[in-house]
């Protein structure tokens, strides 16, 4: 699976990263920090709730 994220929607809000801070980081200048955009599937339910968590939609979840 792989984490994408479209950098156009997402404005810094931090939702993902209060759900899975071991893959996603807002950082000091409110721009997402993907730490790993291919995480392993034991993490999947963790990873597609901070996915599902973006309030606009910049996150998405393939594979």
């Amino acid at each position: 699976m792989k984490i994408v994220v479209d950098r156009d929607k997402c404005e810094g809000l931090g939702m993902c990263e209060s759900m899975a801070h071991e893959y996603f980081e807002v950082d000091d200048d409110d721009m997402l920090v993907i730490h790993d955009e291919n995480p392993p599937e034991e993490d999947r339910k963790m990873v597609l709730a901070a996915v599902n968590s973006c309030p606009v939609l910049a996150l998405t979840l393939e594979g």
